[in-house]
């Protein structure tokens, strides 16, 4: 068996692989990226926040591509969610962090984007295999992983050696147990997922037509998502103890779910659903919100879904995997070139990317909290926030940074989540009463502020570069980035 030698070797061109691929070979390192499938190929995880296309794509150089590809516009969010019976929208544009002419995202065929991903790191230098499943990692000295072992469509193996192993491969990874740690999996939203597509469904008024509808019954909830004038993406999330709903015959699940809905009824009653090519699926995904108690060791780095990944309802998932891609890319250019040594190179980006799950996984259970029916998911959800649970225990962890190990649950976390919960609470009720649409209360509050405060540091030093104003570290005695945004370097206070 011949062995081939690379700087990194990255198993998955999806999303996050094709982020770290390409930033790590604008830096001239030598970079093979290894997909099991034919691109392009179906995938689930439609809607896209700015920071993704302002902030990585633009790093990336792909945000002319983007602009040309048709995608749908999304400038915001509608929700028939809370204790507020009519819909209630936000608007990108309102928060300082992303206001201005990039205050808006797109909703994407990820077939489509995930290819145009995939080329773009072909062009910025990294190699791309597809049809190519990676069966092993193999183990250096002291515990250091050294390469992959893959095999090809014809089932010939093949080894290549790497100083980095990038497990980019999904929440199906078949490696991210060999970071070390485990696989925890969220005891808050433990839910399935129903999704199919339909034609010529209903589109919310302009100019809102774009964005994502989130519309919460007593089952769970539904997205609806555009994804050109006439094809959109509707999905049901049921929690685990009503997964008869979607048992059996899948036609008539996603029938009686979409009964259970009136919103989501109407605007359906004039759409067909998909039922031949790569849509026409009904499709099924459960045990979706998890992560690894462990994100790196000597030599191997997960990143995106092979990490970590939680309840889809504000769309985070694309956001995380690029954001990763961008942080362990920084880590890697960082070791490769002298500058760093490996554990303080990845160390800020495990905690990085765990603060960023984190503020995603908080802010959704305030989310969740919103939802005032005894009889529903959201209020059985909200139960689980009273009790020292196993995943509040280890959310502690995670905004903490901890990469493992456990702390006690406090009365002042739980009850620094319910705080937060009900400020986020009341500032959507504020909001939907307003008669102009005023959304500023909802910005101010705290679990939105920090959501929106680190994609929108990505965005402003995307698109200034050099001009952006300094950064500053995260954690005591952390790194920043550098002015390019393709590496770390230690913080020097002007």
């Amino acid at each position: 068996m011949a062995i081939e030698d690379f700087d990194v070797v990255v198993a998955g061109g999806g999303p996050a692989g094709s982020t770290l691929a390409a930033l790590t070979a604008m830096r001239g390192h030598k970079v093979l990226v290894l997909e099991k499938e034919r691109f392009p190929r179906y995938q689930i995880g439609e809607s896209l926040l700015p920071s993704t296309v302002h902030g990585v794509c633009r790093l990336l150089g792909l945000t002319e591509e983007l602009a040309e590809a048709g995608f749908t516009v999304k400038r915001g969010g509608t929700f028939r969610w809370g204790a507020t019976p009519e819909p209630w929208t936000f608007s990108f544009s309102v928060s300082p962090h992303i206001s201005g002419p990039t205050s808006f995202a797109y909703q994407v065929e990820r077939s489509r984007f995930d290819e145009l991903l995939l080329n773009n790191a072909r062009r910025k230098g990294a190699e791309v295999r597809e049809e190519c499943a990676v069966t092993e990692v193999i183990e250096g000295e002291e515990g250091r992983a050294a390469g992959v072992r893959y095999t090809t469509a014809d089932g010939a193996e093949h080894e290549v050696r790497a100083q980095f192993v990038v497990d980019a491969s999904g929440n199906r990874s078949r490696l991210h147990s060999k970071v070390g740690g485990e696989r925890k999996y969220s005891d808050f939203f433990r839910s399935l997922a129903l999704f199919g597509y339909f034609e010529g469904g209903k589109r919310l008024a302009a100019p809102n037509s774009g964005n994502i509808l989130s519309v919460a019954f007593d089952s769970g909830w539904f997205w609806y998502i555009p994804l050109s004038p006439t094809l959109t993406s509707v999905g049901a999330v049921v929690r685990r103890e009503l997964a008869e709903k979607i048992q059996g015959d899948r036609e008539k699940a996603m029938t009686a779910l979409i009964a259970e809905c009136p919103l989501i009824s109407e605007y359906l009653a004039d759409a067909t659903r998909v039922t031949s090519g790569p849509y026409g699926e009904l499709r099924i995904r459960k045990d979706y919100s998890y992560h690894q108690t462990s994100f790196w060791r000597p030599g191997m780095i997960l990143i995106g879904d092979a990490a970590c990944f939680v309840d889809p309802v504000f769309s985070s998932g694309v956001h995380l995997a690029t954001y990763s891609g961008l942080l362990a890319a920084r880590s890697i250019n960082s070791v490769l070139s002298g500058d760093l040594d490996e554990k303080a190179a990845l160390t800020e980006f495990e905690a990085r990317y765990r603060r960023e799950y984190g503020v995603f996984y908080e802010f959704l259970v305030s989310f969740y909290e919103m939802h005032r029916d005894e009889e529903s998911y959201f209020w059985q959800a909200k139960k689980v926030t009273r009790n020292n649970h196993t995943e509040l225990e280890s959310f502690v962890d995670l905004v903490g940074g901890v990469s493992s190990g456990e702390q006690a649950l406090t009365s002042s976390t739980s009850g620094r989540l319910r705080s937060r919960s009900a400020e986020f609470a009341a500032a959507v009720e504020e909001v939907a009463a307003s008669d102009d649409g005023n959304m500023v209360p909802m910005f101010k509050s705290t679990v939105v502020k920090q959501v929106m405060a680190e994609g929108g540091q990505v965005q402003m030093r995307a698109m200034l570069g050099q001009d952006a104003e300094p950064e500053v570290p995260l954690f005591p005695g952390g790194l920043v980035a550098s002015p390019d945004g393709m590496s770390w370097q230690p913080y020097r206070p002007a």
